[in-house]
């Protein structure tokens, strides 16, 4: 923080009797200048530096990191675009440097840590459906028009001359962009060493030209071997919170560690009988997951896009294509190197300030990884079509999917951790996962509500209260009561996994406006966070 410092001295003084000096003071005053509203938001991330051991690469591997890093890359111009629109045109009109770069934080002009409220002086509110529909279109006219492939994760929807609307593909119009990432990966692909790689980068050069990504995904799946690796292309829906139907471009470079992925392989084999045993009706849990995944650890070198906008992802599960989910089951990627940052640079000092002391000593490290891990192995698990004929739960559900998803994998997590313990294969303290857990949702709801995980952790909160899982302390902190967050966990799985099986979109559209909003004592606890300079999130140098 800035100082202005102010010198008041008085010059010598010499007496015309005495000819004396008198003594000299001189009084330094410090005042704080205050912090501007930037600053402040520019406070809420912690700079964290990524690193990772590069010796586990080949020579060739080496040469294909900057290639593919290049690729990742033109993922952010693609994000902007969805996101916001013209990026340039929006920084040219600005000119105080900290805000644009909490811009490029955010990737637009909404605090994506304050429920996507502008920032920006004459930018109002972020259309719901983002840049990817018209902002004057309704929902009801969305759903009454007829075009082509409306419904498609991978086009956008526009007004031709006359009003009409219509859509155009994204290889259509990133068709310059994607060419050149195309390129990229087909020159990656000539240096990859390993079968699988050379194979999956190849089918997605192919697959950014066309918007046909399922062969890619499979190529993916099937990758066993690679130490390198690159998730890049349209994959998450949660910009889109007009429908949560349209896919948005992000990029990570990634390099596994073997030796913490070789701990991991044995849990995915153990999803068809966790499945068999969820605490839901039988036709609820019909669906048989998919056993073919890995479990792998992984540090990451390059974030690009959706996924590097306000918080920033720790962990990844993937494909969400539902066809290859069912027949191949999914990837979990755990970002150790990340993960790490934000348990010693914001779990641990939450934990300090809203954890009771008695139980700060079960937040551990490999809780979180834990618990991190099994939230994305416990995507697998559940219902990915709805039993009445509905469709699949994701058009279903529309904006609300994602938020009931992450919310039935926090919560499947934790219920995953707790049958593993019984089986004797997980040894640690049940206790530091349920212990960390809860300040995890601290963490989390730190992100505000308009993101589908912040949504998830505020409900579960609200959820977790309501059932006296929790205790607020005389002294601000708080206290896990074991056998009522076991009880909780099940009763909140049951609710999530029956609304997504039924495709219950008013129901579920209730249970989030009952759930989502953010209690006032809460808020002032979250409030103490910031007041102690604990950050919200991190943002990378790389």
């Amino acid at each position: 923080m800035k100082k202005i410092i102010f010198i008041l001295a008085f010059a010598f003084i010499f007496s015309c009797k005495e000819d004396v000096k008198q003594t000299e003071t001189i009084e330094i005053i410090e005042i704080e200048t205050p912090k501007t509203i930037m600053q402040t938001n520019l406070d809420k991330y912690v700079s964290v530096k990524l690193t990772a051991d590069l010796s586990v690469l080949s020579e060739k591997e080496k040469q294909m990191l900057p290639i593919l890093i290049n690729a990742a890359t033109k993922m952010n111009a693609l994000f902007w675009f969805e996101s916001y629109g013209d990026r340039n045109e929006l920084l040219n009109g600005i000119t105080d440097e900290d805000t644009k770069n909490y811009v490029n934080i955010n990737y637009g002009p909404w605090d994506r840590l304050d429920n996507n409220k502008s920032f920006v002086e004459g930018i109002g509110e972020k259309a719901k459906g983002a840049n990817f529909y018209p902002k004057d279109m309704t929902k009801a006219e969305f759903e009454n028009a007829k075009m082509e492939n409306k419904s498609s994760l991978y086009n956008f929807v526009r007004r031709d001359g006359e009003g009409k609307l219509y859509t155009i593909p994204y290889h259509k119009q990133f068709e310059a962009e994607v060419k050149e990432v195309s390129n990229l990966l087909l020159k990656a692909a000539e240096l990859a060493e390993d079968k699988g790689l050379k194979n999956y980068l190849e089918l997605r050069a192919g697959a950014v030209l066309n918007d046909d990504y399922q062969k890619s995904d499979f190529a993916w799946m099937d990758m066993k071997t690679n130490t390198l690796d690159i998730v890049i292309g349209p994959i998450e829906t949660y910009e889109d919170q007009l429908f949560g139907n349209k896919a948005a471009h992000e990029g990570y470079v990634l390099i596994k560690d073997q030796e913490w992925s070789a701990k991991l392989t044995r849990f995915s084999s153990f999803l068809p009988e966790l499945q068999k045993g969820l605490p839901v009706g039988a036709k609820y849990k019909k669906e048989k997951p998919g056993t073919d995944s890995d479990l792998n650890a992984y540090d990451v070198v390059f974030y690009a896009g959706d996924c590097n906008s306000g918080s920033k992802t720790i962990a990844i599960n993937l494909p969400n294509d539902e066809d290859v989910q069912l027949k191949k089951g999914t990837r979990r990627l755990q970002l150790k190197n990340a993960m790490r940052a934000k348990f010693d640079k914001i779990l641990m000092p939450i934990s300090q300030v809203l954890i009771e002391e008695s139980q700060r000593r079960h937040i551990t490290f490999d809780a979180f990884f834990a618990n991190t891990m099994f939230h994305e192995v416990a995507h697998g698990l559940g219902i990915k079509n709805t039993i009445n004929g509905n469709g699949t739960v994701r058009t279903s559900l529309k904006e609300h999917a994602s938020a009931l998803e992450e919310g039935k994998a926090d919560i499947l997590g934790l219920y995953m951790v707790q049958q593993l313990h019984k089986k004797g294969e997980l040894k640690e303290d049940l206790k530091d996962n349920m212990i960390t857990f809860m300040a995890g949702i601290f963490r989390s709801v730190r992100f505000g509500t308009s993101s589908a995980h912040g949504k998830a952790n505020m409900i579960r909160f609200n959820f977790f209260q309501q059932m006296g899982a929790f205790t607020r302390n005389a002294d601000g902190t708080y206290k896990v009561n074991f056998q009522k967050m076991e009880s909780a966990m099940e009763m909140l799985s049951e609710v999530i996994l029956t609304y997504q099986g039924d495709g219950d979109y008013n129901g579920v559209s209730n249970f989030v406006k009952n759930y989502v909003s953010i209690p006032e004592q809460l808020q002032k606890d979250l409030d103490r966070l910031s007041e102690a300079n604990i950050p919200v999130d991190v943002v990378f140098e790389q």
